[in-house]
């Protein structure tokens, strides 16, 4: 990812003493490697849930990602702590959200469009945080949220202006997932990484669970193509992705981690182009381009990374 000069800056004002460049070139290439597991996921969970219940295969994916995390960590939970209980809640359910948008849109929209509007949460974020620390956004995230919606609207309405449904659903995801990187930004530093991530994704199977009871229900028995796309993307794009992005995050601040998701969109529409077939006309490579136009404005505007998240340095100042 480029850097500014401003970054080494950023990070002794927030405080993070003895976090080196090279820690911070670390944090970021993992976070990078999460951004491209999520991107490959689209065009698998695509194809799964054509021929499975969406909320089913939910629960299945988030529940195997539980036992791995319980397995790995039964110790630790020992320990917990009711705040990092509630915490973990609270962002389980808004990652819940997401994903459930997120995966009944991909029934109505292609794996690239779905991509690039998950996206969209990279602009979203810088605004909920300035909004919640009561900071203004600077000149350049009105501007990057300008282009970013004048890039969905071209990549998403249609000819009577109207969004297809599978769009809109997409674009709650966005929402969902803006307010879940906002959260573990706010979260991650104070509590056990790898417990927040236990309870949030137990949240998430759960929910899943009784959303599948209460609507589509299940398939008997589980066709062996989705137990491997469940595992898949229980292990590697859940349990691993998720306990890699709650350890970075408390190195970093919401908006730098959200600059290095930008890429997932990038990622879906590559593996969308060679796994599946898809192909975005040049109206929606023009508003895919928008929308990352926006992206890299609303991410690089100067000073937003110094106000981004002031709870990561709480008590450091001497």
């Amino acid at each position: 990812m480029p850097r500014n000069s401003t970054v080494p800056c950023a990070m002794n004002s927030e405080g993070r003493h003895g976090s080196s460049l090279l820690q911070q070139w670390q944090a970021d290439a993992l976070l990078l490697l999460v951004a491209l597991i999520w991107g490959s996921t689209f065009v698998l969970v695509k194809q799964s849930v054509a021929h499975f219940p969406v909320y089913a295969f939910l629960c299945l994916r988030f529940a195997l990602a539980a036992l791995v995390l319980l397995f790995l960590s039964a110790q630790r939970l020992r320990a917990l702590r009711l705040h990092t209980a509630g915490a973990g809640v609270a962002i389980g359910m808004l990652l819940f959200g997401g994903y459930a948008f997120q995966t009944v849109g991909l029934q109505y929209t292609t794996a690239s469009k779905a991509g690039f509007i998950t996206g969209l949460s990279v602009v979203i974020v810088p605004v909920l945080s300035t909004v919640l620390l009561k900071h203004m956004p600077e000149r350049y995230a009105l501007l990057g949220g300008v282009l970013s919606a004048v890039g969905l609207a071209v990549l998403t309405l249609e000819r009577d202006l109207t969004p297809a449904h599978g769009d809109l659903l997409v674009l709650g995801c966005a929402f969902c997932f803006a307010l879940h990187i906002t959260a573990v930004s706010k979260f991650a530093p104070q509590t056990d990484a790898l417990a927040l991530t236990v309870v949030q994704v137990t949240v998430v199977a759960l929910f899943s669970g009784v959303a599948s009871l209460t609507t589509s229900g299940w398939l008997w028995p589980i066709p062996g193509n989705i137990w491997l796309a469940a595992a898949f993307t229980g292990m590697l794009a859940t349990a691993l992705a998720f306990t890699i992005q709650n350890r970075m995050q408390a190195l970093t601040t919401a908006t730098r981690t959200a600059l290095i998701f930008a890429t997932e969109p990038v990622f879906a529409a590559v593996f969308g182009y060679f796994l599946a077939g898809e192909r975005l006309t040049n109206r929606g490579l023009l508003g895919c381009s928008l929308i990352l136009l926006g992206m890299l404005f609303a991410e690089l505007c100067p000073g937003i990374h110094q106000r981004s998240n002031p709870d990561l340095h709480k008590g450091d100042e001497p």
